[in-house]
């Protein structure tokens, strides 16, 4: 059995007027959201990348380029599911996924379980799903950005 692991990290500076999507989740009383092409889900776009990365399947800006009419405004959770079929196309499958929110807002606790039971229903494996502020520290502290660090494991026969 080839077991792999793989990192992902993302990062959206957030602007006013914009929607906030955050681990699947739609946070309808935020006022700031995450600039980006797609909906700007950093944690699914952090589990996209750690997922392409344990796979050897690129990065989120070689599937997903800007420059693709095909996923302006996409959902973070369509990308999740597109990049999965790409995984199970690859020959892996996924062992469990853990993604960690840098940010102040939206708070992500008291939606935590609703999060990780979502993504977990698209990823097909464990999901877990953390969050922490950084203490007023950098553009996540200063509520200039949000951010997220993933983790996944594959393995194939």
């Amino acid at each position: 059995m080839r077991i792999r692991t793989g990192v992902g990290v993302d990062a959206h500076q957030l602007v006013e007027s914009r929607e906030m999507y955050l681990a699947g989740l739609f946070f309808a009383d935020e006022k700031y959201g995450p600039a980006g092409h797609s909906d700007g889900d950093v944690a699914c776009h952090a589990i996209c990348d750690a997922l392409l990365s344990a796979s050897s399947l690129g990065d989120l800006g070689e599937i997903f380029g800007t420059d693709d009419p095909t996923w302006s405004g996409a959902s973070g959770v369509a990308l999740v599911g597109h990049v999965v079929e790409l995984v199970h196309d690859a020959g892996f499958e996924i062992g469990n996924v853990a993604v960690q929110v840098l940010g102040n807002s939206p708070k992500l606790a008291p939606r935590r379980r609703e999060a990780e039971e979502a993504l977990t229903q698209v990823v097909g494996a464990p999901v877990s799903v953390a969050a922490t502020s950084t203490d007023g520290l950098g553009f996540t502290g200063r509520g200039e950005g949000i951010m997220a660090v993933a983790s996944a494991l594959v393995f194939s026969d």
